[in-house]
């Protein structure tokens, strides 16, 4: 496995140097370029391509959630998550809605660190139920349409109605009594099938094509 190419940015010199240390614990990570502010993320992602972006919501030149919005339209391949000293659940719920694959808090311990990003990195990061439960809300606010044209099969709309709620693979599994290694092939063909790539955008369609109540 080849490292995972990392863009930090902070706009705090010690926070850049607490994540630089959390990354360099573990070999799969390699920290490519550093940046103090939205704008300079955008240029870096440009000259350097990485796979992840760690991102800081609270910056003067531009924000992360700015910065975030301008990176996925322009590099939609990139992996960005959130890293903050705040589990504000509206910056983070906007931050997913602008194309963030996820969040994490500066005060987790760094093994929790090094198994989250892996995951975002394969997709399999599932959301945590507060959020799950924040787009459920969004959509009903919105009272989106609902649509039962689907090209899922029974079993896949089953497995992602618990993605939705926010499960992990490993509790899919569980529930449906089938083995972890069978929901994640399940996963591939869902997102194949709908285009999409990550679970967000999975959350997103389940709403939308009204999956809920269930």
């Amino acid at each position: 496995m080849q490292p995972i190419r990392v863009l930090i940015v902070d706009d705090h010199n010690h926070a850049r140097e607490g994540i630089r240390m959390i990354l360099s614990s573990d070999p799969n990570f390699e920290v490519v370029a550093e940046a103090n502010s939205g704008r300079e993320a955008i240029r870096l992602t440009e000259e350097n391509m990485p796979d992840l972006i760690l991102m800081d919501i609270h910056m003067k030149e531009m924000n992360g959630l700015e910065a975030t919005k301008t990176i996925k339209a322009r590099f939609p391949y990139v992996k960005i998550v959130m890293v903050t000293v705040s589990d504000d659940i509206a910056h983070l719920f906007e931050a997913l809605k602008k194309g963030a694959q996820g969040y994490l808090l500066k005060n987790l311990n760094p093994s929790a660190w090094h198994e989250y990003l892996k995951a975002v990195i394969i997709d399999e990061a599932p959301l945590s139920r507060e959020l799950a439960h924040r787009i459920l809300l969004e959509f009903n606010r919105k009272e989106a349409p609902i649509s039962a044209d689907t090209p899922l099969t029974v079993r896949e709309q089953e497995i992602l109605r618990w993605v939705a709620k926010g499960d992990s693979n490993r509790e899919i599994a569980t529930r449906l009594d089938i083995s972890e290694h069978t929901v994640k092939n399940h996963l591939k063909n869902i997102l194949h099938k709908l285009h999409l790539d990550n679970r967000v955008q999975l959350t997103r369609y389940a709403y939308e094509q009204g999956f809920f109540p269930y």
